[in-house]
């Protein structure tokens, strides 16, 4: 039986696979340590879980709108409106199952056959298989390392054609963790304006950021801006709901219209429990957003000052999100036990045989000479796992 042309271009998540490779290793015995994990290691709050059993005691288990249920839609917006001084009616908001859902929302509102969205590389690895899902191209922009791999409008002028449709951007980003400044996101987005262009702002680890620096978010910028922005965003990262599946989108009218139409074919509405679960996030404060972003922050400083002192490592400084980036390429022609080293993917895969630690090679994440290091577990779990690192790298000839 055959398949479709696009389902077999479609590319595996390689952090999937590293995380299940290092699953099966630990349930067979081995003590390994998983720098891959794109989730906070923290418990959802019990308030929240607390929420979702009421939901289920009283009955709320059947479909709700195919945007979401009112209350949530309400929080949302008052969201917005206090924390980003960005104001949305409920109706331009539509949740769904998860901020990977919306961003496939989007997509699939506003990319028409074969056009083309800038994609500032490094990039999330599936953004570029999303954009092809609903028929249109990813162009990827390679960014430099001297700018912490932030695209710059003239690169950004430079990739637009006549088939552009949107830009996409992440700040805080996976995997570099940096954080674009107000000025330099006003400037992209005023390219944007210029072309009439769409930008799809996905600011999905808006909470965690780190230094004393503020998330920004691009909507709030001008009107004209307000105008050309799809706001992605949900409660995974910040409030440590990543297996509740609930995202939401934030968008001009019209959008949200056409984003409320497709869900309520694709998907009909998000679950019902994990709404109720998600009001109650919304609903009763950030204190446990903050007391998280503090452990971050310290895992955060550990880490990066123990990899920068790693002979070979070139390590972008993250501010926001709990990624670490780090460029091996010094390595390339070292060898251990006659295997030479020759990307990051046989880096990663090497570390992972021989010192049981696992970590993300970004050769899907348009970065073939870098690794990604995630600081989502403990710090006993960080320090044990950058001794071995440190060790192994030691040991190359």
């Amino acid at each position: 039986m055959k398949i479709s042309n696009l389902a077999r271009n479609i590319a595996p998540s390689s952090t999937l696979a590293i995380t299940a490779k290092a699953k099966e290793l630990k349930e067979s015995g081995i003590d390994v340590v998983g720098f891959g994990a794109g989730e906070p290691d923290f418990d959802t709050p019990l308030h929240i879980a607390e929420a979702a059993k009421t939901a289920i005691d009283n009955g709320f288990t059947r479909y709700t709108p195919a945007s979401g249920i009112a209350p949530l839609k309400a929080a949302v917006a008052k969201k917005f409106a206090q924390e980003n001084g960005v104001h949305y009616e409920p109706s331009q908001i539509v949740v769904s199952n998860g901020a990977k859902h919306s961003l496939m929302n989007a997509f699939t509102a506003i990319i028409s056959y074969m056009d083309e969205v800038i994609l500032p590389a490094p990039y999330w690895l599936s953004y570029p298989e999303m954009i092809k899902i609903v028929g249109g191209v990813p162009v990827a922009v390679a960014t430099q390392a001297a700018n912490d791999f932030k695209i710059t409008p003239d690169e950004f002028r430079a990739a637009i054609t006549d088939k552009t449709c949107a830009i996409v951007l992440n700040s805080p980003s996976n995997p570099t963790g940096v954080v674009y400044t107000k000025d330099e996101l006003q400037a992209l987005a005023d390219v944007a304006v210029e072309n009439d262009l769409w930008i799809i702002s996905d600011e999905i680890y808006e909470y965690l950021v780190y230094d004393g620096i503020e998330h920004v978010c691009v909507a709030g910028l001008s009107d004209e801006i307000y105008n050309h922005t799809i706001t992605i965003n949900g409660l995974s990262k910040g409030f440590a709901m990543t297996g509740w599946r609930i995202g939401f989108l934030a968008a001009p009218q019209t959008i949200a219209s056409t984003v409320a139409n497709i869900q309520s074919h694709s998907t009909s509405n998000p679950n019902s429990i994990a709404q109720m679960a998600a009001l109650a996030a919304l609903s009763e404060g950030r204190q446990f957003v903050d007391e998280m972003q503090i452990e971050f922050a310290k895992r955060r400083d550990f880490l990066y000052g123990a990899l920068t002192e790693i002979k070979g490592f070139k390590v972008v400084k993250p501010h926001g999100a709990f990624y670490c980036f780090v460029d091996i390429s010094d390595l390339y022609g070292k060898s251990y036990n006659g295997i030479k080293i020759d990307s990051a993917a046989t880096f990663a895969k090497l570390l992972l045989d021989e010192e049981a630690v696992a970590l993300v090679p970004c050769a899907d994440f348009a970065a073939p000479t870098c690794v990604r290091f995630s600081y989502a577990i403990d710090l006993d779990s960080i320090k044990k796992g950058v001794d071995r690192v440190r060790d192994f790298v030691h040991k190359l000839q």
